[in-house]
């Protein structure tokens, strides 16, 4: 009988350290945590972010965002910078299933549809058509090799101090670009520039599936 009281209380010790384990985000959004770190998702809900159209490609499981379905976008509207950041150090994990297409944006600002005309984008694709590869500043410095592989998660993280962007995939610096003065764009990227506002998350179209969780940033002075 104690042989069979300490095998089932190793069991469930065991259960627990499982369940403990598959734990992502839980932090409260807009807690700072050590470092200067803020969190920007609950882990359990979209508080603090808005989506217009097509709000339901971007739903909550097991501790992630899923962005699937149509094409819609989901901006930060939070408490923390009252969502508009300048300089800063930003961190999500995200994986990608094979074939999917995303994205995060920075600086820029909610909009009801379409795709964001304010701010930068930072590619999110392992495995889409498009030859522009995660940790590409879309369109403005892009990376043509695959870095990661999609069904795995991995660290996408953006620093911008002042006209300096730097974009590192799992710790590597894949870009590092500071914006020139007066950049020549072409009308569709006229938005493409430094200036300061929120964050976006991309919903790029129903055969895309991406997730993302453990969103943070640290805002970095002047």
């Amino acid at each position: 009988m104690l042989k069979r009281n300490l095998l089932l209380a190793l069991t469930l010790i065991l259960i627990m350290s499982c369940s403990a384990s598959k734990k992502t985000s839980g932090t409260p959004p807009g807690t700072t945590r050590q470092g200067g770190w803020i969190s920007l998702f609950d882990g359990k809900s979209l508080n603090g972010w808005k989506v217009g159209d097509h709000a339901g490609t971007f739903t909550v499981q097991d501790g992630m965002i899923v962005a699937h379905g149509q094409t819609a976008h989901l901006f930060y509207e939070g408490d923390a910078m009252n969502h508009n950041f300048k300089n800063f150090d930003f961190k999500a994990q995200v994986m990608t299933t094979p074939g999917s297409n995303s994205g995060i944006y920075f600086h820029t600002a909610y909009q009801e549809s379409g795709w964001p005309a304010k701010g930068y984008e930072v590619q999110v694709n392992n495995s889409h058509t498009d030859w522009r590869r995660t940790g590409s500043l879309y369109a403005i410095r892009d990376v043509r090799d695959i870095l990661v592989k999609d069904n795995v998660w991995f660290t996408e993280e953006i620093i911008v101090r002042g006209k300096r962007v730097v974009i590192k995939v799992n710790d590597k610096t894949v870009v590092d670009y500071t914006e020139p003065e007066n950049p020549k764009r072409s009308p569709d990227m006229a938005g493409r520039l430094i200036s300061s506002g929120t964050f976006a998350l991309q919903g790029h179209d129903p055969n895309s599936k991406v997730f993302f969780k453990d969103l943070e940033v640290k805002v970095l002075p002047d």
